[in-house]
């Protein structure tokens, strides 16, 4: 199985092209269409739908207004191969025009983590699993 995951966008190029200068991933070239760009590696493709996808999947109803902020109903986490790794696309986002939502700390669970926003507000997380040196990992929140 190979998951794709896929972000409705309202500038597909600039959305495509922000995550490949960010992720350093490679075009999914024999998926490319006008209305759809993506991102793909052996595991899986991340793909950037424009509007009109709305209507192709039965979802006009809920596109939202120009302008509307999207509620945060899933995020995709991107697991990267160590706790420098996240550091950089930390930076990276940010001078692509994304924005540091909270930035790399240490996980109750032992990875060393980012949440960020792309351009569109969009939510996505970078993981590593372990922790930079020196650093512990937290209790586990009450709950």
């Amino acid at each position: 199985m190979k998951l794709w995951f896929n972000l409705l966008c309202r500038d597909v190029t600039a959305q495509f092209e922000f995550y490949r200068t960010v992720l350093g991933l490679p075009e999914a070239q024999a998926s490319r269409s006008p209305i759809y760009r993506a991102l793909e590696t052996a595991d899986f493709q991340f793909g950037f739908n424009a509007a009109p996808a709305y209507g192709l999947l039965g979802l006009a109803d809920r596109q939202p207004a120009a302008g509307e902020r999207v509620p945060v109903v899933a995020y995709a986490t991107l697991m990267l191969e160590g706790p420098d790794a996240v550091d950089a696309v930390v930076t990276a986002a940010q001078k692509a025009g994304g924005r540091v939502v909270k930035p790399p700390y240490a996980t109750y669970y032992g990875q060393w983590q980012a949440v960020l926003a792309d351009p569109e507000d969009n939510i996505f997380r970078v993981s590593a699993i372990g922790l930079p040196a020196g650093t512990t990992a937290p209790p586990l929140p009450p709950g």
